[in-house]
């Protein structure tokens, strides 16, 4: 894949994007760049850097290109800055330091190129007591509050994959902070540092409810609130089968279509009978155990119950509604989500497969207009 091959795909052609590599939420934000049209070179380690998975699957490095750089050798941080001189956005993921001891932090990069918006991914972010601490997806969200509202109120709480804190929480975060220094670079030719924190990401997310909390409207504590599995409307069901439907009838008039079609409408309490939760969620719970989750999908087809399937990973690529819309894709033998959002001007696509470490050296040389990324300066010859 070279720049030739990115022009015109999505609306940020022509920026360039330089990532440092990492894991988690710092490659799969320079993906979503990367997805949007963003020409994103990925300096790898010359031991290796990312999942413990065959790097040919790594869906988070598609849509890129690597060169490799050996941020230790003497010539390793010259290197990274000739790409940044001619880079609008940098991504790095280390522990804060870490990058002005290898000699490419942010004021180095500003002094070669005062344009850029330089982007940090962490989990505590920059500064704070826990700052220089090593942690994952998982304390992070703990210490937010987050965590603590998923689950059963009589189970631990349920950990949510990595995707609340690592990529919602910080990928997204750290591609709206970049993108907005982007827009400010442009409009004042002065660029700056966004430090994008999992924990403020996350603690963010629950905007709403920290309101709702203080207006009285949400119980500290899981299981007892309306999006929270508590109200029996709005939650999961194990069926017949062992599988289990997805329940959303929060307003008034989808509670009454789904109690009809349900089958319990002359069970049911009134919409809002908070006292009676606990009986209407057995009787829900005993109704979807008398059917597949086939014959209840049937069942709730065509109607605005707010009712869905439980699908698997597997099995949500050949949902009728996403196989329409073309929300996953098959590319290199690997099914993966399309990108998103979607644009009427300027289409996105997943246009190359996972960026192989030190592939797209040379072609990265030649379209930068770097020195060939391929050769060791102090000797001469190749690396």
């Amino acid at each position: 894949m070279t720049v030739s091959g990115t022009a015109g795909h999505g609306p940020l052609a022509g920026v360039r994007v330089v990532e440092l590599a990492g894991i988690g939420p710092g490659p799969f934000a320079a993906m979503l760049l990367a997805d949007l049209g963003a020409d994103v070179v990925r300096v790898d380690r010359p031991n290796g850097v990312g999942l413990p998975i065959n790097p040919e699957y790594d869906v988070s490095n598609r849509n890129k290109r690597s060169v490799i750089v050996d941020l230790k050798a003497a010539d390793g941080a010259d290197r990274v800055l000739d790409l940044v001189e001619r880079a609008d956005i940098l991504i790095e993921g280390y522990r804060p330091g870490v990058a002005e001891r290898l000699g490419v932090g942010p004021e180095t990069c500003h002094a070669r190129n005062p344009k850029l918006v330089y982007g940090r991914m962490t989990g505590w972010g920059q500064d704070g007591p826990l700052a220089q601490r090593a942690g994952h997806d998982v304390a992070y969200i703990a210490l937010t509050g987050t965590l603590g509202m998923i689950g059963e109120p009589d189970q631990p709480p349920a950990v949510p994959a990595n995707l609340v804190g690592d990529y919602a929480g910080g990928s997204l975060y750290l591609v709206v902070g970049v993108l907005a220094a982007l827009h400010h670079a442009r409009a004042t030719g002065t660029g700056q540092v966004v430090d994008a924190a999992i924990v403020d990401g996350a603690a963010h997310l629950a905007a709403m409810i920290h309101g709702m909390l203080a207006a009285g409207g949400w119980q500290d504590r899981r299981g007892a609130n309306l999006l929270d599995g508590g109200c029996p409307y709005y939650g999961t069901y194990e069926t017949a089968d062992g599988q289990y439907m997805a329940v959303g009838a929060l307003e008034r008039q989808f509670y009454e279509e789904f109690v009809d079609l349900l089958g319990i409408k002359d069970q049911a309490p009134a919409h809002k009978d908070v006292s009676r939760w606990g009986e209407l969620r057995e009787a829900v719970a005993a109704r979807f155990k008398t059917r597949t989750r086939e014959e209840w999908t049937a069942v709730f087809e065509g109607s605005d119950a707010c009712v869905a399937p439980v699908l698997s990973l597997r099995e949500a690529p050949a949902h009728p509604h996403l196989a329409a819309r073309g929300t996953f894709v098959d590319h290199g033998g690997i099914t993966q989500p399309a990108p998103a959002p979607r644009f009427s001007a300027t289409r996105t696509s997943v246009r190359g497969g996972p960026a192989q470490p030190g592939a797209d050296a040379a072609d990265v040389a030649r379209d930068w207009d770097v020195p060939d990324l391929m050769k060791d300066r102090t000797k001469g010859s190749p690396e």
